[in-house]
């Protein structure tokens, strides 16, 4: 293995920002002593979390097989063997004879005992303020009338039905219950236009369709049913639809014989339903991503896979405990609402979920909402914290978190400065931020932080434990205190079980690199310290002058300015030196544009990172592109200014967005 000193890096971007950084964060000695992982390395006599790290990677199969027994996972028939590679690393089968729906293990399982039963599962606040919380024993009977109504519908095994809803009590009975009758379940963005939910139901051969009249957005109605309806044209496969109404409207388009309201569907239904016996390795969920050309990537997860994997890491990494509250701020469309209903019940904590805008109708939403309803887990995006930022500290000071455990966040990457404001002001520098970074095919995180190690602005405390990831260089070396790409080296019980309808894809997006080596397609470091940092997407890398500049180092830059909310750097074609950089900032005021601000954050890009690397042009904007759970479309945005076909912008939260670059100026 290369030396760092020996490694060719010329391929990597600079990255250099978050390294220099003290740590900010230490762990004390009760919060590891009580954490659920310490238990788990006493269950094992193991002393030591790098000594448990790495037997988890070393017996991947020891470690899940011990995840499963501490989490209590039940089966109706148990497994012969863990993990079998008859097909190689990229095709495992897990849990191998043995069967279990998921959903006893959320629901039924904790209806044995009296304490269970009546502990809150569900807790929901809509934008107008509407407060409801359903205990485990109730929620089980709205998902069982829901259960018993798909049924009396002629649904069950192996049919696959489409989420088209926000986040609201109905869509979460629903996504149940299609498990719970051993159905496949689609859950589809509640933003996405006709065309996008078309392509999906297609490919998946969707049978029904829960939709919604519409959502809830700073005080407006969103209609829904419409965007459905239209969809619904070129979909013969789904013969009927079930309508929840949260916004009330009388003039909500229904088809007469294939269209029937949540509340008819499920009328009259017995709140207790069986659960159907699958076998593990069942598909349970396929949820769709967006590539950046061609269809939509459908993610294929099973009964003992994603579930299992979310859980895990809610449990081991983030140490929820059955009877705290998280609240992951996310769509159902995006892997992180599945992730937040898998992992919550099935360690028997709650889950709160809002449908609405987290600033809505005042800046400091987000801190009621973790106020009045005891959130010990906050999940949320970095854009959100730049965006809060500038509307002062007061908005955080008028509310209790003190039972805010720690803050999750995913999405895009941190900068230092907002960061270090939510370390400092929300979190009072005592809790942490627990930095996670996978995907939908990963079903939760890589890497993410830890209550057992020190952290430091922007990082990560490493690799989620049974994850067994690196950083290697150009030809596959693993390199330390440089820049290389994230990989993983052994198969996960909660990996995607390929592309639905198109393996070849999978193993093209991940396994064509190297031999038996995941490459997930993002830039990573880790540092001196064994911190570990991911600094964005690799094929948004800018390459000039034959080096790579990663966007996120540049927009940490240009972010830290006082006057700047956010921003995206995207590569520009440059006769010389091949690539510059080109850069849209969304200001914190729109009248602070001006020349002398254009001049101010040139030269700061300039100071830190030289004058080869200053940019082509600033152009300020009103808003970036985003998908609901803030990603930034770096590729639309440049496609925008290359005149190019965008390609696929399903994903996409407002379309605005997309005049909103082209206006820039």
């Amino acid at each position: 293995m290369m030396s760092p000193s020996e490694t060719d890096l010329s391929s990597a971007p600079h990255a250099t920002f978050p390294f220099d950084q003290e740590f900010a964060w230490v762990p004390d000695e009760q919060t590891i002593s009580e954490s659920n992982l310490m238990a788990f390395m006493k269950a094992h006599d193991i002393t030591t979390y790098d000594h448990l790290y790495a037997k988890s990677i070393d017996d991947v199969a020891w470690y899940w097989d011990g995840v499963m027994k501490q989490l209590n996972i039940e089966f109706y028939e148990p497994y012969q063997d863990v993990l079998v590679m008859k097909d190689g690393p990229q095709f495992p089968e897990w849990c191998v004879g043995g069967r279990m729906n998921i959903v006893h293990n959320m629901l039924d399982k904790w209806l044995k005992n009296e304490k269970s039963a009546n502990r809150i599962a569900l807790k929901f606040e809509s934008e107008g303020g509407r407060v409801q919380y359903w205990t485990y024993a109730e929620l089980s009977e709205d998902v069982s009338r829901c259960a018993n109504a798909l049924r009396a519908s002629g649904f069950g095994k192996g049919d696959a039905i489409g989420l088209f809803m926000p986040m609201t009590p109905e869509l979460i009975f629903a996504f149940l219950a299609i498990i719970k009758v051993g159905g496949v379940v689609l859950p589809l963005f509640s933003g996405y236009g006709p065309s996008a939910i078309t392509t999906r139901l297609l490919d998946a051969n969707a049978v029904a369709l829960f939709a919604s009249d519409g959502a809830s957005r700073r005080g407006r109605v969103i209609a829904m049913k419409e965007m459905s309806n239209e969809a619904l044209y070129s979909c013969p496969s789904v013969r009927k639809v079930i309508v929840s109404q949260p916004m009330g409207r009388e003039d909500t388009p229904m088809l007469q014989g294939r269209d029937v309201t949540y509340a008819d569907f499920v009328d009259g239904m017995a709140p207790t339903a069986p659960t159907e016996n699958t076998s593990a390795e069942d598909v349970m969920m396929i949820i769709y991503t967006s590539g950046t050309t061609g269809k939509p990537k459908g993610a294929i997860h099973t009964h003992c896979g994603f579930p299992i994997k979310g859980a895990s890491d809610m449990y081991h990494a983030m140490d929820v405990k059955p009877g705290e509250t998280m609240y992951w701020m996310s769509d159902m469309g995006w892997m992180m609402g599945p992730w937040l209903v898998f992992g919550t019940l099935t360690i028997g904590a709650s889950m709160l979920i809002y449908d609405g805008a987290p600033d809505f109708p005042e800046p400091d939403r987000i801190w009621q909402l973790v106020d009045s309803h005891d959130v010990t887990h906050l999940g949320l995006s970095p854009v959100l914290i730049r965006s809060l930022m500038p509307k002062g500290v007061e908005w955080v000071q008028k509310h209790n978190l003190n039972k805010l455990r720690a803050i999750g966040s995913t999405g895009s990457p941190w900068d230092p400065a907002s960061w270090l404001w939510a370390f400092d002001h929300v979190l009072d520098r005592k809790r942490p931020i627990l930095n996670y970074s996978g995907g939908t095919e990963i079903s939760g995180g890589i890497v993410c932080g830890n209550f057992f190690k020190s952290l430091k602005p922007c990082s990560f405390s490493g690799p989620v434990p049974g994850m067994a990831a690196d950083v290697i260089d150009e030809v596959g070396a693993s390199v330390r205190e440089s820049v290389g790409e994230l990989v993983i080296r052994k198969p996960w019980i909660g990996m995607t079980r390929g592309f639905w309808n198109d393996n070849q894809r999978y193993i093209e997006s991940y396994w064509s690199r190297f031999d038996n080596v995941w490459v997930h397609g993002d830039f990573a470091a880790i540092d001196k310290d064994g911190l570990w940092f991911i600094l964005g997407r690799s094929d948004d890398t800018i390459k000039i002058a034959g080096k790579r500049l990663g966007p996120a180092e540049i927009e940490a830059i240009i972010n830290a300015d006082p006057d700047v909310e956010e921003s995206a750097a995207i590569g520009i074609p440059h006769d010389l030196k091949g690539e510059e950089v080109g850069l849209y900032v969304v200001l914190a005021k729109q009248d602070l544009a001006s020349e002398e601000l254009r001049s101010r954050l040139i030269k700061s890009v300039m100071d830190e990172l030289g004058k080869p690397l200053k940019p082509g042009f600033i152009r300020f904007c009103s808003s970036l592109p985003k998908t609901r759970n803030a990603k930034v479309m770096r590729r639309v945005i440049q496609a925008i200014y290359l005149k190019k076909d965008l390609g696929d912008v399903s994903s996409l939260e407002d379309p605005a967005s997309i005049e909103a670059i082209r206006n820039a100026n």
